[in-house]
């Protein structure tokens, strides 16, 4: 990825002439800092280019080691680069693995026996993503597939023996001609709101032996989920006939055969479905949906759907919140998931038979599993909370202790970090309202601060228990930030996720403005936020919700938005 970065120390320097004579909080506390080259100073923004992102754990079907993703920044080429390393379950060993050309789609064969991943291939418009495989034993990559266009998602059969994927279907002949000859025009009158329509996607699979692919599926559709039987007979799926962008809604369930291609419809309903997967005594089927009849702005629950009959139920009804990467167990008895509730993120197990959900892990933070074992015993995961840039780590189903696997950033201790705490306010319609709020180090009660107000995307984002590098910026700056998760927001209770539709009640910007507001009134009123001193950013929803803000009140001196919708009738039509 290339970007421009100019090293510069003054952060956003335009913004903070809002600002009446900001001291940070760190001239204020440490005044010895000039003096002791050793001394915590705060964060600066050429500090958090320099950071390393390490991320998306893959962990051996054994449990024995771990593959992840290490992202640094190269000042002198002027751009991001990616490996990927090796690290044993103890923490002991590891290495460079896999070097910057890389890929995407990291799987381990069912045995263990490969290493699978995809690399683009090719030039210009013949340019497309194949799968390759390494063996663990060693040695360099394999191509193994040769398809006419990209393959997107992949899944290997149990034996190993095939591997099954997902590609768009090949463009018309006329417009692949011209994209030959160089033309880039994109063809936007059959797509909504001049979006380009996608291409229809179909199933293949490629057998290891002859390396040759067969079509499974013939159908102008658009995939959304799919996974294969343990038979390996039938795939499980979720598409729709539509190609439009704001059409996912329309996906429903259908089982489609192996051999000959053939699709049965298992639901019908105005519920968009997701996330199917077959449990591995190729008895039920999981999948993901807010509901199961009609599309509803609620948080997502797990339900399973018995093949045969079509019949189904909703298993996850205890849990409030927003569940998330469910995986079954070997046994077929319980599912794993990743649920955030509120701010933080753990690990929980769900009893198919009785449904009920216990907590694996209890972290105040951010927990995202990335994979587990083929046993189900271990799994690879990041974790983050607002002091601790994410790591990987490594963790166990029956609660024994986590080893860490990286520390990417140590020189996070040389910095005056934030002090964080999660705050709530009560705001209009009875509704309890909880936010992030970020303090310079050392703030002491009474100090009149200017205020940074944050507005997510979505509008069922949420401001989580994370590092985020902006936060501590600012705070070295001498800022507060408030985070509000307005209604609207996932991983709180339903009737907070509807709160913002005309259906529960006032539409975007009403109740969640109020929530706004009163989030910032109760800092005023606490003697934190200087009312004189307000500024606001957001985007996508956020700069919706944070344009309709700045034209309601002339409270806030500032403001940045962007990627939002400030002509409503722009969005008219079909998208």
């Amino acid at each position: 990825m290339r970007l421009l970065v100019l090293r510069t120390t003054p952060f956003l320097a335009a913004a903070a002439l809002w600002v009446v004579t900001p001291v940070p909080a760190a001239a204020q506390d440490t005044p010895a800092a000039t003096d002791n080259a050793s001394a915590p100073r705060p964060m600066t923004v050429d500090d958090a280019l320099d950071m390393v992102s390490v991320g998306s754990p893959l962990i051996s079907p054994d449990g024995s080691w771990v593959l992840y993703s290490k992202r640094t920044l190269d000042w002198d080429e002027n751009e991001y680069t990616t490996e990927y390393w090796r690290v044993s379950a103890d923490g002991e060993d590891r290495y460079e693995f896999i070097g910057e050309d890389g890929g995407s789609g990291f799987q381990f064969s069912p045995q263990g026996t490969y290493l699978s991943f995809r690399r683009p291939v090719g030039e210009g418009p013949s340019r497309a993503q194949q799968i390759f495989v390494m063996r663990m034993t060693g040695g360099e990559a394999y191509q193994l597939t040769e398809h006419d266009v990209s393959i997107a998602a992949y899944e290997w059969a149990d034996d190993e023996s095939r591997l099954y994927f997902q590609a768009d279907d090949e463009k018309p002949d006329t417009i692949a001609a011209e994209e030959r000859k160089g033309a880039d025009a994109i063809f936007v009158d059959e797509g909504p709101n001049g979006q380009q329509a996608d291409q229809w996607q179909n199933l293949w699979v490629f057998d290891l032996e002859s390396e040759e692919s067969r079509q499974i599926t013939d159908e102008e559709f658009l995939i959304g989920s799919w996974d294969v039987a343990p038979d390996g007979e039938q795939i499980a799926l979720t598409a729709r006939y539509q190609n439009r962008r704001n059409d996912a809604y329309l996906n429903e369930i259908y089982l489609a055969d192996v051999d000959d291609g053939e699709l049965r419809r298992i639901t019908e309903n105005g519920a968009p479905e997701g996330g199917v997967s077959w449990a591995p005594d190729g008895s039920t089927i999981l999948f993901t949906a807010a509901d199961d009849e009609e599309w509803m702005n609620r948080n997502t629950k797990l339900w399973l759907l018995d093949p045969e009959s079509g019949v189904h139920r909703l298993i996850s009804g205890a849990f409030e919140g927003s569940p998330g990467n469910p995986t079954w167990t070997e046994d077929s008895q319980r599912i794993l998931f990743s649920g955030q509730q509120g701010t933080d993120t753990n690990v929980f197990a769900l009893d198919v038979a009785s449904g009920a959900i216990e907590q694996v892990t209890d972290v105040e933070g951010t927990l995202s599993p990335g994979s587990f074992s083929k046993d189900r015993t271990r799994y690879a995961y990041t974790f983050t909370d607002y002091r601790t840039p994410g790591d990987v780590w490594l963790g166990h189903v029956d609660g024994s202790d986590p080893v860490r696997l990286t520390d990417a950033n140590p020189q996070v201790s040389e910095w005056l970090l934030a002090d964080m705490q999660v705050i709530d306010w009560e705001s209009v319609g009875d509704f309890t309202i909880e936010g992030l709020l970020h303090l310079p180090p050392g703030y002491e009660e009474g100090d009149e601060l200017p205020l940074m107000l944050n507005i997510h995307g979505g509008p069922a984002g949420v401001f989580s228990n994370s590092w985020r590098a902006m936060y501590h910026i600012y705070a070295g700056l001498g800022y507060a930030s408030l985070s509000p998760n307005v209604r609207g927001s996932r991983s709180y209770s339903d009737e907070l996720r509807e709160g913002n539709t005309v259906q529960q009640g006032d539409g975007i910007g009403f109740g969640d403005y109020q929530d706004l507001l009163h989030g910032v009134d109760q800092l005023i009123d606490q003697g934190i936020a200087d009312p004189e001193r307000l500024a606001l950013r957001g985007w996508s929803y956020g700069g919706i919700l944070g344009g309709w803000t700045v034209t309601q009140t002339d409270r806030f001196k500032a403001a940045s938005i962007g990627a939002g919708v400030y002509d409503w009738t722009s969005e008219y039509g079909p998208g």
